[in-house]
């Protein structure tokens, strides 16, 4: 059920047998998966899975102890998290993490810390995150802390693509969402991808996720157990009793 590369092309993200322990445990196990430019491709598994850390480890705040990681040919292993936001990989972390005092305008301001010598292309940032998320223009002076859920969750994805990245994590972004806005959250996702941001997905509700994007894997206490296209892993009757309750 693998997904094959093309002979010779090399996938935009790639991981190999990577390990990652915090305080001497385990938590990724020998994992290993591929990404290619362009590409939507979701990740399931349980709470505790493995799969924040695992994020965690490609944006650089979790540096891991055995392995290869690769981000457009270069080994990332020992980069700083800043560096590796300047080259392109942003992460959109589970539970938000806004900064709830400061304005709208400031918390998307902070995740272009890495462009602060490029005023215009900062401008250039704000509007389209402002296109794509018209209620953050209209919140722009108030304080992130006072905004609903799903207008949070709308900073928080805004806030990481200050950054201009080519490469988005996200970190459950429908978390604690009502279903109706879960659905318009999905569409956004599927628009900044259209846009040219390629996208690795971490999301709970695992048949929506499937049906955006083009591939999946499966983590289960840290191992990768499972992957293969979208249409594969909702078929999977394993998949859908664990993780589609069908």
């Amino acid at each position: 059920m693998s997904a094959l590369l093309e002979p010779d092309k090399k996938p935009m993200l790639e991981l190999v047998d990577v390990n990652c322990a915090i305080k001497g445990h385990a938590i990724i196990n020998g994992v290993s998966l591929h990404i290619e430019e362009g590409e939507l491709v979701t990740i399931l598994g349980a709470n505790g899975a493995g799969k924040s850390s695992l994020f965690m480890t490609i944006a650089g705040l979790i540096k891991p102890t055995q392995g290869l990681i690769t981000y457009e040919g270069e080994v990332t292993n020992k980069k700083k998290p800043e560096k590796l936001v300047e080259r392109g990989i942003s992460l959109c972390p589970e539970g938000r993490r806004l900064f709830p005092l400061l304005s709208v305008k400031k918390n998307l301001l902070m995740g272009a810390f890495t462009r602060h010598k490029d005023k215009e292309g900062v401008d250039k940032s704000l509007s389209e995150v402002y296109e794509l998320f018209p209620i953050l223009e209209e919140r722009t002076d108030q304080d992130a802390g006072t905004l609903s859920g799903g207008e949070q969750q709308m900073l928080a994805i805004g806030r990481a693509l200050m950054s201009s990245p080519r490469l988005l994590l996200l970190d459950e972004p429908s978390l604690g969402l009502a279903p109706l806005i879960v659905k318009d959250m999905m569409e956004t996702i599927v628009n900044i991808n259209r846009r040219g941001v390629t996208i690795f997905l971490s999301e709970q509700n695992a048949s929506m996720a499937l049906s955006i994007s083009s591939r999946g894997y499966v983590l289960e206490n840290g191992r990768m157990v499972l992957q293969g296209s979208s249409k594969e892993l909702a078929d999977n009757e394993e998949v859908r009793k664990a993780y589609i309750g069908a």
